[in-house]
Formats: C-alpha cells, structure tokens, sequence
C-alpha cells in the first residue's frame, strides 16, 4: 500500500475553492460566526446550466457568459438530471472554461458508469481542467426518457468521495501510490427536507468524512426546515460551508408540479397560496424570485453563497434573486474578481 500524500488546502485547489475558503474562515470564521456579504467579493453564486438537447453548445455558453458579466462566478452541470439523455456534461464544462474563463462545478453520479469508468473519467476530467465537482448517487433510470436502462450503482456518493479523497492524496482506488495528485474540489449534495430526515443527516456526516469540502442543498421553500438543517451541520464534529439551494417559482403551475411530481420537492401550502393569487407570466416568475430572495436574505449571513436552479428557462430570474448582493450591475462582475487585501 502507499502513502498517503496531505491533501493540498482548499486555498491552492481552484478559483472557486480559495474563495469559499476566504469567505469561510473569514466572513464566517470557520462556521462560528455569522455576517452578512457585503457583495459579489465574499459571497459565491452558482448557477445551474444544464446541456440543450442535441449537438450544439451554443445556447447553454450564452447563458452562462450572461450569468457571467452580471457577478455570477460558476455554472454547475448536472450529469443525466432526472435520467435524461444530454451531451456529457464534462463537454460543455470543457467548452465554458476555454470561452469563457469560467470555472465549472460538474454532477458526478454512480448511475452509468462502474468502477472502472468512473476512475477513468476522474483522470481524464483532471487533466481537462475539470477540478470542482459536486458528488451524488443519482436518479434511477426509471425517472428518465429510457426507464430501461440499466442502472449501474457500483458505489454509492460515500464510496465515489473515497475514491476522490484518495486521488486527493495520491492514492489509487487499490490504495497504491499513482504519479501526482489530485487537487479535486468536492462538494456534495444534501435535502434539509427528507421525508427520513435523521437518514439524511447521517448520510451527509458520512460524506464529509468521506472528503466532502462543501454542501450544496436541495431547494427549500420553508425556512423552518432550513434552519433545523443549518443548525445541525453547525454542531457536526467538523461544520462545512454551504451552498444555500434555491429554485425560483415561475407561476402556480410550477409550484403545483413541483410539489406533487417531483421527488424530494415540497412546496408549502402558503408559498403555493402566493404563486396561485399571482398565477403565471411576468408576474409569477417575479412572485418566485421576491419567495427565494425571502429565503436568501434570511441565511445569507450563514452561507457562503447560493446555488441557484431556474426552472424553465428562466435564467434572468438567478440575477434578480441576489441583485440585492450587488449582482447584475455594471460593476458586479469586477468585484467578484477583486484582489482581496
């Protein structure tokens, strides 16, 4: 067996990594204190940006060089969302960081490929330049377009952030020493609104101690649920930042859709209420945006930042929920790139 190396700090592993290090040891001094951001230069946003069906990558790079001049320091990709069939998502991530000079997060999740493709992908999206990644188990292919497929499930999150944590530290999945060392950023998901909630929870200690750096939530609509959830990580033998989930409303329909059809999804009944007296258009997706800015500004002095998922299409709507942050101004775009002194 060889080695282990000492993983290299979050300051040195990508753009994104040295900022949710600065903002956590400093705004929030390492999960022990809370204070709001003052901007775009200590507080992080990452939007969903997901493949178009198809062959081009043309749509999804616009709406990311949007995102991107109006503050927004990532887009994160979602590997097969729902068991869809999409381009890879480690391509478009390729083509937004050499178009644009903006990192990605890519999904990473145990449903389509064994042991063996997913260490190979691990490598080879190491040496694209692919170094944050957000680690899930993965939707059943029953979900999806092809509920036949065959779903693969070799390792679970748990196991796929060992494997990680390993490369991390210069060891092979068999626990032998490899030329180099990984720099991977790993975040992991979490639901804060599990039905087995105490499940929930266990499971999110163990990836953690498994090589979790970073928390990215489901979205939430209640914020008592969220802060049962923030309150526990807190008292976790080892807290980490978070990623505060939030998927703007775009009319009553979307809110009734999403909390009747989508697993893991609920929609109180007052939010439900709110979208319902608003119903659709210009209107509803202005009622979703004020109902996530609500969320937002009541944690934003706890969180590193936010992960933002529009539903259908709705990308304007990410810049209107943290435009009180300081985003979707001229200047926005400088001040998240700001030297900090």
């Amino acid at each position: 067996a060889g080695v282990a190396l000492v993983e290299i700090p979050l300051s040195e592993r990508t753009g994104l990594s040295a900022k949710v290090a600065r903002i956590w040891e400093g705004r929030l001094n390492g999960g022990m204190s809370k204070a709001s951001p003052t901007g775009p230069e200590d507080f992080v946003v990452s939007v969903e940006v997901n493949p178009s069906p198809g062959l081009s990558t043309d749509k999804p790079v616009s709406i990311a060089k949007m995102l991107r001049e109006g503050g927004v320091d990532v887009v994160n990709i979602a590997d097969g969302p729902r068991a869809t069939v999409r381009m890879s998502n480690t391509a478009l991530g390729e083509v937004i960081q050499r178009e644009l000079s903006m990192e990605t997060i890519i999904h990473v999740c145990c449903r389509d490929r064994n042991i063996l493709g997913l260490m190979s992908d691990l490598l080879g999206n190491y040496s694209r330049g692919l170094h944050n990644l957000v680690v899930i188990t993965g939707d059943p292919p029953k979900m999806g377009d092809f509920p036949k497929a065959t779903a693969v499930f070799d390792m679970d999150s748990v196991g796929l952030l060992k494997m990680i944590h390993g490369l991390n530290t210069g060891l092979d999945p068999a626990g032998n020493q490899f030329a180099g060392q990984a720099k991977y950023f790993c975040a992991t998901g979490a639901e804060p609104g599990a039905v087995d909630y105490e499940r929930e929870i266990r499971r999110l200690k163990e990836k953690i101690a498994a090589g979790a750096d970073m928390v990215m939530t489901q979205p939430v609509y209640d914020a008592s649920v969220m802060r049962r959830f923030l309150d526990d990580v807190a008292s976790f033998p080892k807290p980490v930042p978070i990623l505060l989930g939030l998927c703007p409303l775009v009319s009553s329909r979307n809110a009734e859709f999403l909390h009747n059809e989508v697993p893991g999804m609920s929609v109180p009944q007052n939010i439900r209420d709110r979208m319902a007296s608003v119903g659709g258009g210009p209107a509803g997706v202005a009622e979703g945006v004020k109902i996530a800015r609500e969320l937002l500004e009541q944690f934003q002095d706890e969180v590193v930042g936010c992960y933002v998922m529009p539903q259908l299409g709705k990308y304007d709507a990410a810049i209107e929920v943290v435009r009180h942050l300081g985003y979707g101004a001229d200047d926005s775009a400088m001040r998240r790139d700001a030297p900090v002194a």
